[in-house]
């Protein structure tokens, strides 16, 4: 087998990964209960099938093409870094915001440390 057709599986595999898990995101964001199971299922899911998709695409451009994209290191590095926190931002607001949590949730763990930030 060429090397070629190596890296060309390869960057199929992390395609079909990203993509895979692209759709998963938006099954869980369309049939999870609440905002907060909701953003887990977007940042988690949605970030690593980003990150796959891009990572495919920066290993075809430099193993066929011989071509160092600047550009996709970074757009993989503002992904990774960006996603979760702002998906941690969202929940956050939501919860001070006051909105419930969904019924089959099953601890509230945020509630007893604000409620001590709060007496102090």
């Amino acid at each position: 087998m060429s090397p070629d057709a190596v890296i060309e599986t390869i960057v199929a595999l992390l395609l079909l990964i990203g993509t895979t898990l692209a759709l998963l995101s938006a099954i869980g964001i369309l049939r999870l209960p609440d905002i907060y199971t909701r953003s887990h299922a977007g940042t988690k899911s949605a970030t690593l099938g980003v990150l796959c998709t891009l990572l495919g695409t920066f290993i075809f451009f430099a193993g066929i093409e011989n071509f160092f994209s600047v550009r996709l290191i970074l757009g993989i590095l503002f992904v990774f870094l960006t996603a979760p926190v702002a998906g941690h931002l969202m929940c956050r607001a939501a919860y001070r915001s006051g909105v419930p949590m969904s019924d089959r949730s099953v601890s509230d763990e945020l509630k007893e440390v604000l409620s001590v930030k709060k007496e102090e």
